[in-house]
This record gives structure tokens, sequence and C-alpha cells, in this order.
């Protein structure tokens, strides 16, 4: 698992320093092997009889980070050489420059060579027919067995630290580049993780508040629900490891957050984050969903991937969306409509961190998924009392009150959701601040509680 507590100009230049020290002598170790390769398939004279004669550098006693991920992994002597590979073109592009010599019969480049061109990179991009060549040569057998580093199962592949580019059908598979996963890349060179940014390729935001749990108001058995969550959130290693519950549990833990919009679901999964120290990110649906074929599938694909093994909380708000009903299939679109379904069930089954989905109406949720949940969790309108504490809660203590105003009154009277009772608050400390006022009156509170009752009553004729 890879820690993400990047923060924009505050890089550690001792971490930098480590990690530069350690990959050089890692490089120094994969230019022997490289010079061995090439004496070997010449039949020229070499000191060593096979390129794993070479020892790679002993790294125990180092405290650079990719020191640290090497050992805690206990990366075997192929393993190691992949990441190098596939690390070269990103430290050090000019390593490999002597795999662009071309054969004087053909004017192409060796095909046994592998490798790519970038659309932007000029160097050379290793596939993974390179590191075939370099580590097995001619032997088939070898070359067999090298092929479970790109598996499926290989700790490469479950924890995304290296890929193997998807290629065409019918294409050799070993054609496809291989890459190295940002978060890796980013350990080590500046040491830490930095957090995604919002773009195509992840379209999902960093959630934060600064509010506190203690602030969160929510009924009892709401809360005792939440705890649970936290509970996995929390202990989820020790439960599937220690415990062995892995070999009977599916991996990570699925909420379904509903109920009226302003109950507090989108605030208390950012709670959630803050309290159990998780980064939450909030999917922008509208980026997700495509109307190609397949292509609603990749984005969540990269999304998965992206966050597989990061403890993040992923944080589906207006899941509908994505996650509605299946219908009757009455021609292709319907189909492929419920095949994508399908698909999303999939990936969230197999995700192996927090997955919350938020909707203002469970039933709008397809059954496939609801079987799947851990906890279905419903957020109501608040209650007098509870609605109570959020007007006490809410307003800034520099204001005063008009005599006239009680709040018990109001919060009984009114049955407004947290949300609504927040834009209140707002809209009254803006025309208190209009006159160069603290004092808030009950004018300014009762035009805010008609403004939220007239946008619900405008939402409803419009639904």
């Amino acid at each position: 698992m890879v820690r993400t507590n990047f923060e924009c100009g505050m890089v550690d230049q001792g971490k930098i320093a480590a990690n530069a020290a350690d990959i050089e002598r890692e490089i120094a170790w994969f230019r022997e092997i490289l010079k061995t390769r090439s004496l070997l398939n010449a039949k020229k004279e070499t000191v060593y009889q096979s390129v794993y004669d070479i020892l790679p550098p002993y790294l125990n006693g180092s405290n650079s980070a990719f020191a640290f991920f090497i050992n805690e992994r206990q990366l075997d002597f192929e393993e190691r050489f992949l990441l190098v590979l596939a690390l070269a073109p990103h430290v050090k592009p000019g390593l490999l420059d002597m795999f662009l010599v071309k054969n004087e019969n053909t004017q192409q480049i060796y095909t046994e060579f592998g490798g790519k061109h970038g659309k932007n990179h000029n160097g050379f991009i290793p596939t993974g027919e390179t590191a075939m060549f370099i580590l097995a040569g001619n032997n088939l057998q070898k070359r067999f067995s090298l092929q479970r580093c790109f598996d499926g199962f290989h700790k490469f592949s479950r924890e995304n630290i290296l890929t193997l580019e998807e290629i065409d059908k019918n294409e050799p598979m070993l054609s496809g580049s291989l890459g190295i996963s940002q978060e890796v890349l980013d350990l080590f060179t500046i040491g830490e993780v930095r957090k995604p940014n919002f773009s195509t390729g992840f379209p999902a935001k960093l959630m934060t508040t600064k509010m506190e749990w203690d602030g969160l108001v929510l009924n009892n058995r709401v809360m005792l629900q939440l705890n649970e969550i936290e509970t996995w959130v929390t202990h989820h290693h020790k439960l599937m490891k220690e415990w062995g519950m892995e070999r009977i549990l599916k991996p990570g833990y699925k909420s379904l957050f509903h109920g009226p919009p302003g109950t507090g679901k989108t605030t208390t999964a950012e709670l959630l984050g803050k309290k159990t120290n998780r980064d939450v990110y909030r999917i922008d649906l509208s980026q997700m969903v495509s109307k190609y074929i397949g292509e609603t599938e990749k984005n969540l694909a990269k999304l998965f991937d992206r966050a597989e093994s990061k403890e993040w909380i992923l944080f589906f708000d207006e899941a509908d969306a994505l996650f509605g009903k299946r219908t009757s299939t009455r021609d292709a679109h319907d189909r492929y409509a419920n095949q994508q379904v399908s698909y999303l069930l999939q990936r969230i089954e197999d995700f192996d961190g927090l997955v919350i989905l938020a909707t203002n109406l469970k039933s709008n949720i397809d059954e496939a998924f609801m079987r799947r949940f851990q906890s279905s969790i419903n957020f109501p309108m608040p209650t007098p009392e509870e609605r109570l504490k959020i007007w006490n809660n809410g307003f800034s203590l520099s204001v005063v009150f008009d005599k006239p105003i009680d709040l018990n009154e109001i919060a009984a009277k009114y049955e407004l959701s947290g949300g609504a009772i927040i834009n209140v608050i707002q809209h009254c400390s803006l025309r208190a601040l209009a006159r160069e006022s603290n004092l808030i009156t009950l004018n300014d509170i009762m035009e805010g509680i008609k403004r939220e009752y007239h946008k619900n009553i405008r939402g409803i004729c419009t639904s």
C-alpha cells in the first residue's frame, strides 16, 4: 500500500537524495546486464555465463523509499530488472538508446528488441518483448517462465505497480509497452506519492471539510451503522489477513447512502474520510459515462485500477446515473446498458476499498447492487430536536439574535433538511453583513425559509 501525503512545495530533499543514490546503483547493475546480453548475443567473450550471474545491489540498511519498496515486497532478480526497465524512460531515457540501432538489411529496429515510440517521446519505450530479449535471449523455456510476471495474479498487477499495455486482437501479447504506475514513479523519485489531479484519466475530485465529526447531527441508528463502516476502515486488514476471513468475505466494503437531498450524505462521506485519515474522492459521473459503447467501462477500469490498494474512499454521488436498474431488453441499446451495469457490478465487487453510493431514492438502484452492499443507510429528514441542533450549531458566535427569534419554535414548526437550514443561515448572515451589522432578525430567517420552500416546490413541479 502506498500512502498519498504529498503537498506542493514541501518535497523532502533527503528522500530525493536517498532514492537517487539507490537508483543510480540499480541502473549501474542494469547497464551491466545490457552490456552482457549484447556480448552474449554476439557470441563475444564476457566474464559472465548468464545475465543472471550479475547480482543486484544489496539494499538492506538503506532508508530510501526505493529500497523499502524492494525489500518489503521481496522482489527477486527478474522483478527488480522489470521494475528498472519500466523506470528507465522516466529517469534515464538515453539508457535504452542502444535498442534504436537498425538492422542493416531491413533498415528497421531489430524485431527481437521489441520497443515502441511514444507520441511525444522520441526515445525507446520498452515492451514485454524487450524484457524477454534481455533476460531470456533465445531460451524459450525461460521466455515462457518469465510471462508469469505479467499475470493478473502477480503482485505487479495486484498492486498496480507495472502494467503491460493491452494490444489489439491477434497481435503478440508481449508487444504491449511496459508501464510503471504514477504512484510508484512518484515514490521512486520524490519519495512520496502525489495526490492525483482531476482529469479525463482520473475523473474524481478530492473532498475535504473543515467540519468535525462531533458537529454531525444524525440519529443514533445512523450513527451505529456509520460506526460499523469506521471499524471496517480501521481494522479490515486484521479482519481479512490475521483472522483469515478473506477465505469467505469479498474484498472491500460497499455502502448505500439514501435519503432526501440535504440530509448529510455527502458531508458524512467527507467526515468518514477525515476521521479515519483516508482520502475521499468524489466521482464526476459526467466525465465517467459515455454514449460510446465500451468507453464507460474503460473509464471505470482506469478509475478502479488507480484506486486499488490506496485506502481511498470512492464516493459516487447521484449514483442512479451509473448504478440504476437494468431494463427489459428491447434493442441493442438496452442490451449494452445492461452489460454496462453487469460490468459495474463485477468491478465494484472486486474493489478492495470502501465505496459509498449516494442516491435520493433507494428504489432507483439496481437490486443486484443492493444484494452486495454490506450496509444500506437511510438518511431521513431531521427531527425537530435534530433541527434545533443544526440551527444552534450553524450560526457564527459573532452574531446576536433579535428578541422575537425563538429557534426552538422555528425548529419545531419548519421541516427543513440540514442542508436547507445551512442555506437559510448563510442567507441571514449575508443580510446582516449587507446592513453592516451582526444582528440576525426574524424577518431574515423567515425570508430564507420561504426561499428554501420555494426551491422545493419548484423542484417537485419540474420533476
